[in-house]
């Protein structure tokens, strides 16, 4: 065994991985908040609607919680090149520390958008964000069934985050 290449997922890796892996534990990536900042071209939107999907954003007094996957044997390059197709849209795959939910440290790989992507659509007031995710809607779904997916896959796991709750909430009110 060679211990594995780790992924640490704070979107839709969290409820739709895509691959199979030997571990599974929530984890906590410290320095980073998750919003939704990043535009979608590709998955809940399009490039001429684009949606609205999580990034890490860095933030030194906070962490993101999500899930750390630990894949392992012939098949992890071939793992992490879908993934890099599947997060094409703006990500680009990081490496970041991890804390583990069990006290083992890591680092893990993640997809990151940055502010200087061509997608990054960065913070607005809250109607416009919701205005934009009732609209959108890509192959993989609707815009807005990505945000309740993943405040579900949040609470399951007891990850509570204020950001994704806020934005979830306005998305059910303003059916």
């Amino acid at each position: 065994m060679d211990g594995g290449t780790w992924i640490f997922a704070y979107g839709s890796l969290m409820f739709r991985p895509g691959f199979g892996w030997v571990e599974r534990i929530r984890a906590r990536g410290v320095g980073w908040v998750r919003r939704f900042h990043q535009g979608s071209p590709d998955h809940r939107g399009t490039p001429e609607n684009l949606g609205r999907v999580v990034t890490l954003v860095h933030s030194a007094a906070d962490g993101c919680e999500g899930l750390a996957y630990r894949i392992e044997g012939a098949n992890q390059a071939a793992i992490l090149r879908a993934l890099d197709e599947r997060e094409q849209g703006g990500y680009v795959r990081a490496a970041i520390p991890l804390a583990l939910f069990d006290g083992r440290s890591i680092t893990a790989v993640t997809w990151i958008a940055s502010p200087s992507n061509p997608y990054w659509l960065g913070e607005e007031p809250l109607d416009a964000i919701i205005a934009r995710i009732r609209r959108a809607h890509g192959p993989s779904g609707a815009n807005r069934d990505y945000v309740l997916e993943l405040r579900e896959i949040l609470r399951e796991q007891g990850i509570f985050d204020p950001h994704v709750e806020e934005i979830a909430t306005a998305i059910e009110l303003n059916c």
